[in-house]
């Protein structure tokens, strides 16, 4: 348990907050919400005790295990698995204990030291730490590969496996998602949904904070107030607090009729197929969800393009990759005007690198690519928040690139981006990731292309931002491909799914929550496949007699028999989790009505967010024991 009494912290001058009082108690999953600078990240150090409150007093009781990801890696030396097994602090300890009863030649004490090792589960220590690194993405090669062969990014996530693997009472996590892919991302929400501790989350992905979140902490004017429910359930509070102000009741109404336009172009248009179907209801979501970001600083637009073509770009057997390595072959694509699809993969499948050959900045092993005289590529990759120039300020930047714009045009354009006033003669040296990040963006929206590659645009951006993004794109009247692992955005701006798997480019023609549910359970398989011994092979005779043949489909009937139970249990509870989610949809449309928040509703709105509760605490109990029964299956089938 978490006790905040009247904290109040400043960093320098600035007054972050001041009169915080909540209290995160067992088994609560808190998401810890705000714009950048506001605070979030302050309020974990001062948990961890990094940082010390200027008045109040914080609450963590003395017994209670907390784990956080260190941001920084000492110099380290040992595999991958070897460095997330030594996250477990007792197992550590009791291996030391072995060490020296070993050294000492003790009996008493060496069969104590053993006794000890079962009781930490030392035994399973391994193959914990295996699964945790294989839903981060390390696969079975790179698990044994010494920590200093990795890179920045899988080192963040080195550290966040080595976090998970210590046992904990108490789980912080800063933007845990950061280096993360859309895989690894929906294996951590898993993961994070059955943890039994209280868990304190900051980040910026929507749909992660609602699928995992039981409460939100926001920051905003030097406050924090705190919410019942996740991330939607607090948008819907808001946005009844905030229409209680006139002004702020006004820009809700134009921002609901903005939206509405969207949601009704594409309703004439949308057919039946499941991603169609998909977009339309995120997009109804979106309209209920823009009001609560009526106060944000973030508003853009992107500008009809001089041109577009109807074939932008055609590809024929293409093969893509790096020197003598291909990472995708036999591609053949077309993308035309309006074109609007999102590309799917596990981190390393070759996403950024399919979207590199489109934007021409990587030469194909072999085929061939088409594109049109007047296609005018827009593109958005990490890489280019570096080649920004440290001297220059976002004014002279984009005053170099479009020399004819008055300064006056060129700084209200940038303010829409966040930088107005000084801010727009502000060096770009020290700035952070996100305003950078947000520098890019605005010089390609000024570009007027009317082909966006987007390669994971949302990093490094806070939710107001990434809404205002998402906002821009719905009347972007181009062609757009973008990687990302932010669901919601996928969701509300593509009509369309590739998938880069195996080398190869499909069409995928489920829609996430499909690609989500698909992954889960190939994780599932591909872990007990990896656990049982293969056969080796010529162990069994090409052919079998008669009686053989006949003796094997006896047995195969009694597995099959002894197994129909398990089976039947794991069809109910996919049935049952397809009835959960329709509930789940009708309980966002129930909770979107605005007049549930007067004081004269309030015991209606009580007994709804309950029903919430109720509901999302049995999709956890039933995605648990569904994984469960897998494994069982899959163990009973390696048995026979």
């Amino acid at each position: 348990m978490i006790k905040l009494n009247q904290v109040a912290l400043r960093r320098g001058e600035k007054l972050l907050f001041e009169n915080a009082s909540f209290t995160v108690h067992a088994g609560h999953r808190l998401g810890l919400t705000g714009a950048n600078g506001c605070g979030k990240s302050s309020l974990v150090a001062l948990l961890t005790g990094k940082l010390s409150s200027d008045s109040g007093d914080i609450d963590i009781p003395r017994n209670m295990q907390l784990a956080t990801v260190e941001q920084h890696m000492d110099s380290v030396s040992g595999t991958a698995i070897d460095f997330v097994i030594a996250g477990d602090a007792p197992l550590m300890a009791a291996k030391q204990r072995l060490a020296q009863a070993e050294q000492n030649n003790c009996g008493d004490e060496l069969a104590l030291a053993h006794e000890n090792l079962e009781t930490v589960d030392a035994y399973t220590a391994e193959s914990r730490a295996a699964q945790l690194l294989a839903g981060l993405g390390f696969g079975a090669v790179e698990q044994t590969q010494t920590v200093t062969d990795f890179s920045g990014g899988w080192r963040m996530r080195l550290n966040l496996a080595r976090t998970l693997m210590k046992k904990s009472d108490i789980l912080l996590l800063d933007e845990p998602t950061n280096h993360l892919d859309l895989d690894a991302i929906i294996w951590l929400e898993a993961w994070l949904k059955q943890y039994e501790g209280s868990l304190l989350l900051i980040s910026h992905d929507r749909d992660f904070l609602d699928n995992v979140c039981s409460h939100i902490a926001h920051i905003e004017r030097q406050t924090i107030d705190y919410y019942s429910g996740n991330y939607s359930a607090f948008e819907k509070q808001r946005v009844a607090r905030l229409a209680g102000v006139q002004a702020a009741y006004e820009r809700q109404q134009t921002s609901i009729a903005h939206m509405q336009k969207f949601v009704d172009r594409f309703r004439a248009q949308a057919t039946k197929a499941k991603q169609a179907q998909s977009r339309l209801k995120a997009l109804a979501r979106l309209e209920t969800i823009a009001p609560a970001h009526i106060d944000s600083p973030f508003s853009f637009a992107f500008t009809a393009p001089d041109k577009n073509p109807r074939q932008l770009i055609q590809a024929e057997k293409l093969q893509l990759g790096y020197e003598d390595i291909t990472v995708i072959n036999d591609i053949h694509l077309r993308l035309e005007a309006g074109a609007r699809i999102g590309l799917l993969g596990a981190n390393g499948a070759g996403k950024s690198t399919l979207v590199k050959a489109l934007a021409n900045t990587l030469s194909p092993q072999a085929g061939s690519i088409e594109r049109a005289k007047e296609l005018n590529v827009g593109y958005f990759a990490q890489h280019q928040l570096e080649q920004l120039r440290d001297d220059d300020t976002p004014l002279s930047h984009l005053s170099r690139l479009h020399p004819d714009a008055s300064e006056s045009d060129l700084r209200n354009f940038l303010g829409g981006f966040g930088f107005a006033n000084n801010m727009a003669l502000s060096l770009i040296k020290p700035m952070s990731g996100g305003e950078k990040a947000r520098l890019v963006l605005a010089t390609l929206v000024r570009q007027k292309p009317n082909l966006l590659l987007l390669d994971e645009p949302t990093n490094h951006l806070d939710l107001n931002m990434r809404h205002a993004l998402n906002i821009a794109l719905q009347s972007f009247e181009g062609a757009l491909l973008v990687v990302s692992h932010d669901r919601h955005l996928l969701q509300t701006v593509t009509d369309e799914l590739w998938l880069v798997a195996d080398g190869q480019l499909t069409t995928y023609k489920e829609d996430l929550d499909a690609y989500a549910r698909w992954l889960l359970k190939s994780r599932v398989t591909n872990m007990m496949r990896s656990n049982a011994q293969e056969q080796p092979a010529g162990e069994e005779t090409v052919s079998l007699s008669a009686e053989q043949r006949r003796q094997r489909k006896r047995d195969e009937a009694e597995l099959r028999k002894r197994l129909r139970p398990l089976t039947q249990r794991t069809q109910a509870i996919e049935k049952r989790l397809e009835a959960l989610a329709i509930a789940a949809k009708s309980r966002e449309v129930e909770l979107s009505d605005t007049s549930l928040y007067e004081d004269d509703r309030k015991e209606q709105l009580k007994k709804l967010l309950h029903q919430q509760g109720l509901e999302t605490n049995e999709v956890d109990a039933l995605e648990m024991e569904w994984m469960d029964l897998n494994e069982q299956l899959e163990q009973a089938q390696q048995s026979e």
